[in-house]
Formats: C-alpha cells, sequence, structure tokens
C-alpha cells in the first residue's frame, strides 16, 4: 500500500468502514472489507487486495461477488466483470429456488419478474449484465440470446435488455455498411 493510499484510507471514517450497508448476513469484516475496496478504487492493487480479504472472510458469498464484478465492470475488465457477472447469475437462481444451472431453462412460470420482489430483480440484472459484457467482448449471438431471454421475462423492458439490442443492431449495421 502506497503512502497516498495509506493517507487516503486515514482520513476515512470509521463509523463508515464498520456500518452495516449489505443487511446482516455478511460477515462484519468481508463487510469492511468491501468499504475499503471501495474507498481504494483508484489504487487497483490495493482495492484487489480488499476484495480478495472479503472473499476470504465469505467465500461464495453473493454480495463479495458483486463487489468484484462492480471493481471489474467499472475498471472495464469487461472478461473478469463476466465471470463474477456469471456468478450473480447463480446466485440468482439460488435465490429463485430454481435447481438446474442454465438460466435459458428460466421461464415467465418461474417467477413473477414484472413485480417488485428482489430475486426475479437480481436474475433479471444479472442477466442484462451478462448479455451487454457479451456484447462488449465481440461476443454478440451470444449477448442476443441472453438479452432475449430478458426480453422475454420483462415485456414492459424495465431493465432496457430490448435497447441493449437495438444498438448492438444498428452497430453491427453500421460497420457492415462501413464495409460495404
Amino acid at each position: 500500500m502506497n503512502q497516498e493510499h495509506r493517507a487516503m484510507l486515514d482520513e476515512v471514517d470509521e463509523d463508515w468502514l464498520a456500518r452495516r450497508y449489505y443487511g446482516g448476513d455478511l460477515p462484519p469484516e468481508a463487510e469492511r472489507c468491501l468499504h475499503l475496496a471501495a474507498a481504494s478504487y483508484a489504487d487497483s492493487g490495493a482495492a484487489l487486495a480488499h476484495l480478495a480479504r472479503a472473499a476470504e472472510v465469505a467465500p461464495g458469498h453473493r454480495l463479495v461477488d458483486l463487489g468484484h464484478y462492480k471493481f471489474h465492470f467499472y475498471k472495464a475488465n469487461l472478461d473478469q466483470a463476466l465471470v463474477y457477472g456469471e456468478r450473480m447469475i447463480g446466485h440468482a437462481m439460488a435465490a429463485l429456488g430454481v435447481n438446474h444451472t442454465d438460466w435459458r431453462a428460466v421461464t415467465p412460470a418461474t417467477a413473477d419478474f414484472r413485480g417488485l420482489e428482489p430475486a426475479p430483480r437480481l436474475f433479471l440484472f444479472a442477466l442484462v449484465a451478462i448479455g451487454y459484457l457479451l456484447l462488449r467482448t465481440g461476443r454478440l449471438d451470444a449477448g442476443r440470446e441472453a438479452l432475449g431471454k430478458v426480453c422475454q421475462l420483462d415485456p414492459d423492458d424495465r431493465f432496457g435488455a430490448a435497447r441493449l439490442i437495438a444498438v448492438a443492431d444498428r452497430h453491427e449495421d453500421e460497420l457492415e455498411e462501413a464495409g460495404a
């Protein structure tokens, strides 16, 4: 940890670091590590060290995986973000009570995807994230498949999957026109 980072952490409010933001099912030390990772965002090495410690304290916890996802997404480490996005799909499917591992098998009958319950919303959010990351990493067919599933489950497009597909289609059309 460099001097600048250490000085910044010295200024972080201890009450803020100790707060219980995540509802209490995450061990306090892991939650503190997530807060430290957020406070250390500008120092990637330090942030990753805090995330790694959170994963040691609470291995496989959805909130630790979410912290990793957010870090890698905002740092534009898209392949790493995709790994954690896929873990989030697993957490979401477990929360839905789905006993299979393939998101493609989820149907509108699985849960109320039009409501406000957290588990279906987490599933849709995670699947949009995966679809977006697949598009961004050039896996257009796989991205469209994931986003198409969201469209099936979210016909009102509250999660924006149809708009993402439209953007991908326009981009692909522009590339074809430029190459023609």
